[in-house]
């Protein structure tokens, strides 16, 4: 804290000891000449300016009366009387006296007529100006005065010292203590007994916030110091007038914007609420239909999800662009441009989103597709194991995860293989037969092929169609349905219904005529059961 003593040390020594006039005397200040118009001149009794000469009268210059008005207070001064300026209308303007003597008049063409000025009202002003820098003229003859002012800046100088060390002891305690908070409250913040949060960056950004505010209010301090001591030194009086006008004013402004925002903040606040209100309305409802207590035409367990999120995201972006006019600052050019550009970005990057977000609400209300599906979609087969907004996860029979664009999706055929019975799926597998095999032999065949394999329903029962009587071969599709009872991967399922069917016509000494039948082999291609399981091969069971 001691750079704060330092530098308000700094200021105070060039505000007592800077060039200045001498004590007593007056000084005229030349300001820069306008565009048109002679140039104007102040005339200033020590440190504080007492009026400004703008317009010629009578051919002198306003250089001129500035001069002449310094000499007559020069000679008012040295006949020490009392000192009581007074002011006094003519038809040529008002007058400024110094015990009864003429100073200076104040003409119409010093007077600023379009901000409501009169020559009356800048004549008591420069009047009480002229009383102020006289007051501070004996207060810096007065040695009692001088001596009072050094006692009460002492005073002031301590109380500040007091202070900064107070509010350094302060500082360091909210230090330790947010140390030992945030400790323990990061960590209880865990996911899955891991911890999440960083304590360490944690801490040490709360250290710089709070060393942040100590040297603000630090600094508030020091100042309010320096525009006091400042006040209470009779030369340097009139800069503490402005330290402490600059302050009050920059509090009244701030104090201003506050109470201005209040009501705006109040209404923000309000619709915040009901916003929240609707959420948690719906939230209610949505929990209730996906639990089944609810019951709606339109909303089902699938889709109030979706409908819940997708409700939510416009009811708070409604909410959002209620609100945006009342809050503070939302009329300003820099959050303009910022609402501008986050707008441009959204409408350049979101017309792919907005596609698959369309498509995966069209997907999600027209039922196409639902978690735990086994669908076909394009040459991808697989179980749906999550429909999102944006894209769909398919998980094949190999385990490998297929991301789909809904998009994409909703452009190709989609074949659902689990409508038909609820928590099931439909299965089917083709056969090429040759036709010098009775068909009947090739549906009871099959038929037992799917009897023998675990995890195929027997209600509703396997059956078998002809799809096709081709050059060489009939197709002979199997149709089926997996079990509720066990359940099992489309894959695994498919290779042990293949396996089964290979047996069944290996014992029956039927040939499975693909790909192409050219001409009949000298030899069935069948594998006798006494060759199912030669050296070297997986044994059933194993």
């Amino acid at each position: 804290m001691s750079v704060f003593l330092r530098l308000a040390a700094a200021l105070l020594l060039l505000a007592a000891f800077g060039a200045r006039p001498a004590l007593g005397q007056t000084a005229l200040v030349k300001e820069p000449a306008a565009a048109a118009g002679p140039a104007s001149a102040t005339l200033a009794l020590g440190s504080r300016a007492v009026f400004v000469f703008r317009a010629p009268l009578s051919g002198y210059t306003p250089q001129d009366r500035a001069d002449a008005a310094e000499r007559r207070l020069e000679r008012a001064l040295a006949r020490n009387g009392p000192h009581q300026p007074t002011i006094r209308s003519i038809p040529e303007g008002t007058q400024v006296l110094l015990d009864g003597a003429l100073l200076f008049l104040v003409t119409p063409g010093d007077v600023n007529t379009l901000a409501g000025d009169t020559t009356e009202l800048l004549a008591q002003e420069s009047a009480a100006e002229l009383a102020k820098a006289l007051r501070e003229r004996r207060e810096q003859r007065s040695p009692r005065y001088l001596a009072q002012s050094l006692a009460v800046c002492l005073l002031a100088t301590g109380a500040l010292v007091l202070a900064l060390r107070l509010l350094g002891a302060i500082r360091r305690r909210i230090r330790r203590r947010l140390e030992v908070v945030l400790a323990r409250r990061l960590e209880q913040v865990r996911l899955r007994n891991v911890r999440v949060l960083d304590a360490e960056h944690l801490i040490r950004f709360a250290s710089r916030a709070s060393d942040l505010l100590a040297w603000a209010l630090g600094l508030l301090a020091a100042y309010v110091w320096l525009a006091f001591v400042l006040s209470r030194i009779p030369l340097a009086r009139t800069w503490g007038e402005r330290l402490q006008g600059l302050l009050l004013d920059t509090a009244a402004a701030v104090a201003t914007s506050i109470a201005h925002a209040i009501p705006g903040l109040l209404v923000v606040v309000l619709i915040v609420a009901l916003a929240r209100l609707a959420t948690l309305t719906l939230a209610s409802v949505s929990r209730r239909v996906e639990s089944g207590e609810l019951h709606l035409g339109w909303l089902d367990r699938d889709t109030a999800v979706p409908t819940r999120r997708l409700a939510s995201v416009l009811i708070w972006l409604f909410a959002l662009a209620m609100a945006y006019p009342y809050l503070p600052g939302s009329h300003t050019a820099a959050f303009q441009g910022v609402t501008v550009l986050a707008g441009l970005m959204v409408s350049i990057g979101a017309s792919s989103i907005v596609g698959q977000g369309a498509a995966g609400l069209i997907l999600m209300y027209t039922r196409s597709l639902r978690k735990g599906d086994y669908v076909g979609i394009g040459d991808v087969q697989g179980t749906v194991v999550e429909p999102g907004v944006f894209e769909t996860r398919l998980r094949t029979g190999l385990g490998v995860d297929v991301a789909m664009p809904n998009s994409w999706i909703l452009s190709n055929t989609i074949r659902n293989y689990s409508r038909a019975v609820p928590g099931a799926y439909v299965f089917d597998t083709t056969v090429t037969i040759g036709y010098d095999t009775p068909w009947r032999q090739v549906h009871a065949m099959l038929e037992e092929a799917a009897r023998a394999t675990e995890g195929v329903a027997a209600d509703p029962r396997p059956y078998v169609v002809q799809t096709a009587l081709s050059d060489f071969y009939i197709e002979y599709k199997l149709v089926g349905c997996s079990a509720l009872s066990t359940p099992r991967n489309r894959a695994e399922l498919l290779t042990n219904l293949h396996q089964n069917i290979l047996d069944v016509f290996n014992r029956h000494g039927v040939q499975i005529m693909s790909p192409h039948f050219m001409q009949e082999p000298l030899h069935p291609h069948v594998v006798p059961p006494e060759q199912w399981a030669p050296e070297g091969a997986r044994r059933e069971g194993a």
